[in-house]
């Protein structure tokens, strides 16, 4: 793929306006909205779930992260490989009217069994999701406005956890925990019928200084990522954040109500305006920033992703060691913020690191990668830490803390795959697109 003779990028403006790229991209957050607020519901109504089927917490994790996380990883690949080939618009409507209509089969589940295949429903139909809409995007914002575009993008991920809180939350609170999966499964629907007939299936690489070529066998493109070393530390710096972060968030509810004694509705309304405000909050100002002609720069954009990282990890530490719920409560405004700025810029990179014909494979393995660690190893992790902390009276207040606090200092670890990664960015971007 190296030796692709380059080729002149053709101007967005010269095959569409303005307006066309920017409802593409509000249609592909709103996708993206939908996407989070249908996978972290389960976040919010995790207790009374767990009480209702008499599970541990290693046992609700398995039922709420890991189900969704097997499927989804496993069929992100495949899903991908389409992408990369065939129409990406209608497996992207195909994929969202799926993980919304199991979204709404979860709150028909009578047990166990029916809970746990609705979520393996939802995990098959998001596979197709998050890489279409990233591919797509790429094709109507140039390498130089991707980092703005996807940080606009983004903005679906507060949106969508803070519609998985607080409305959720509140839903759940009012008429039960299976009423909060039908208020967020049907809309998605609707939205996958809008994107099928008001989105244009743009030419693909239109807008990359590279050579229209086949897109070549899975091996070739995994060969590929791997000489991108600048790639790789990339795609661990935001897997590793998504461990932290997001890995911390599905157990926030749960460790508020038990802590403090609120119910799903007041845990919800707790965290749900931080994921909204400050969520919307900094996905704006990381649009704004990276826009600056300085950060056209990728090396500056690694910079400061690890800088903020760093620094975030050291409140997401104090919220879950404090007894009082009003600093941690100041502690998550600070630390929450942070698992939003880098998802944008993680994208953009991921992009920007990989020739067209191999982009949705980039994006489908940075987000195995991030799924891995944020839906099966922190979950799965943090029940099975909780459970073991309780030992034989069962999981509770404490043991649920202790196991928050060995999850919250991977943020570090994140921070320093950014660091490792400015190192060879520059190279890697002119060998993926041309340019910089």
């Amino acid at each position: 793929m190296a030796s692709n003779a380059p080729t002149t990028p053709v101007n967005a403006d010269e095959v569409s306006t303005l307006g066309q790229r920017w409802y593409v991209l509000i249609i592909m957050m709103l996708a993206y909205t939908i996407n989070i607020a249908d996978r972290y519901v389960m976040s919010t109504v995790l207790e009374p779930i767990r009480l209702e089927l008499k599970l541990t917490d290693s046992g609700v994790a398995f039922l709420t992260g890991v189900s969704l996380a097997l499927f989804y990883v496993t069929m992100g690949i495949p899903l991908s490989w389409i992408a990369d080939r065939y129409n990406r618009k209608n497996l992207l409507a195909i994929s969202m009217a799926v993980w919304s209509a199991m979204t709404a089969f979860c709150g028909l589940s009578q047990g166990y069994m029916q809970l746990l295949l609705a979520r393996i429903g939802v995990g098959i139909g998001e596979a197709g999701g998050t890489p279409s809409c990233n591919s797509i995007v790429a094709d109507y914002f140039p390498a130089s406005r991707r980092a703005m575009a996807m940080t606009v993008f983004a903005l679906g991920a507060p949106i969508g956890a803070w519609l998985g809180a607080d409305m959720a939350g509140a839903v759940a609170a009012t008429y039960g925990w299976r009423y909060a999966f039908f208020v967020l499964g049907v809309p998605g629907v609707v939205l996958a019928l809008v994107v099928y007939l008001t989105i244009k299936e743009p030419a693909r690489g239109r807008l990359d200084a590279v050579s229209d070529q086949p897109a070549p066998p899975i091996l070739e493109t995994l060969k590929f990522l791997w000489s991108q070393k600048a790639a790789v530390h990339a795609m661990m710096g935001s897997g590793l954040s998504a461990l932290w972060g997001w890995g911390l968030m599905w157990f926030t509810p749960t460790f508020i109500q038990r802590t403090y004694g609120l119910d799903v509705g007041e845990a919800g309304a707790v965290v749900g305006p931080i994921h909204l405000v400050m969520g919307i909050a900094a996905s704006l100002f990381t649009a704004w920033l990276v826009a600056r002609p300085a950060y056209t720069d990728p090396r500056k954009i690694l910079r400061l992703l690890g800088v903020v990282t760093g620094l975030a990890t050291i409140p997401s530490i104090i919220a879950y060691y404090t007894q009082s719920l009003g600093v941690a409560t100041v502690m998550w405004w600070i630390f929450i913020p942070a698992i939003y700025f880098y998802i944008g810029p993680a994208f953009s990179l991921a992009q920007n690191l990989a020739p067209p014909k191999m982009r949705a494979m980039f994006i489908a393995i940075s987000l195995l990668i991030a799924n891995v660690f944020n839906l099966i190893v922190a979950p799965q992790g943090v029940g099975l830490l909780s459970d073991y902390f309780a030992g034989p009276a069962g999981a509770d207040a404490a043991s649920l803390r202790l196991a928050l606090l060995v999850l919250a200092p991977t943020g570090f670890w994140a921070a320093w795959h950014y660091w490792r990664a400015e190192k060879y960015i520059i190279e890697d971007q002119k060998r993926a697109v041309g340019y910089v």
